[in-house]
């Protein structure tokens, strides 16, 4: 069921499979709850991924064998829970054409109109499989094979904080301005990561994100109620 792996002297790695689905994910979302309920002293962090998590551990404190014995247990009595309820983020997005360069290409690429990518992508409830790449970068499950569409070939040498894109089968939200090679569909004007916040990252791992359209008038007042530290962010509960 689980694998291990040293990572040097202070880390390993447990993998649950080689596969992005969402029963990998819940052996990983059941694996790292288990672990923290046990509250084992020298673990350091959790870093879960699509289908592995790392263990972070002080060495000083804590050997690999005893660690490594401790999570077997664990894992031998281990209980994979289903999703009962879904915490689902509403995030808008203009995708007007001042923030989104290059939807024309998504559209051309998939034989739609850019009015059916707006719906399309708009329209699906996104599993945050993990957070990676830079800070608060929330790597998505559940986009539509319909708006699927290659990195682009040349990545950009700066993408803004915000900008929404689709690299392939997945869409992801830059929370930094970085490069990149994601095809830019629209913006966001909430900050996914905002180190002067607590908690610092606007969604977490086991969220579900949706998407919806804003105008540009609605960005920039959104915009504004962000930078005041006024805005709502909308969430609901489903069950699952």
């Amino acid at each position: 069921m689980f694998k291990y792996f040293p990572l040097g002297d202070s880390a390993f790695l447990i993998k649950a499979g080689d596969d992005i689905s969402l029963e990998t994910h819940l052996k990983i979302r059941s694996l790292v709850r288990a672990i923290k309920d046990k509250n084992i002293e020298g673990v350091i962090d959790l870093t879960p991924a699509y289908n592995e998590i790392m263990i972070s551990y002080d060495s000083l404190k804590l050997s690999h064998k005893v660690l490594l014995d401790k999570i077997k247990n664990i894992v031998q009595n281990l209980i994979v829970s289903e999703i009962t309820k879904l915490e689902i983020v509403h995030i808008p997005v203009c995708y007007e054409h001042e923030f989104s360069p290059d939807i024309e290409i998504v559209a051309k690429k998939n034989n739609i109109t850019v009015k059916e990518v707006i719906q399309i992508h708009s329209s699906s409830e996104y599993l945050v499989y993990m957070l990676g790449f830079t800070p608060g970068f929330c790597y998505l499950g559940g986009m539509s094979e319909k708006i699927s569409t290659p990195r682009k070939e040349n990545p950009r040498n700066k993408i803004e904080a915000g900008a929404v894109g689709i690299a392939g089968n997945q869409t992801g939200i830059y929370p930094i301005d970085s490069p990149g090679g994601w095809q830019i569909i629209g913006k966001t004007p909430l900050k996914l990561f905002d180190p002067e916040r607590s908690p610092e990252f606007l969604v977490e791992v086991g969220n579900y994100l949706k998407f919806y359209s804003i105008t540009k008038r609605e960005f920039d007042e959104i915009g504004r109620l962000v930078l005041e530290k006024r805005f709502k962010l909308k969430t609901e509960i489903k069950n699952g």
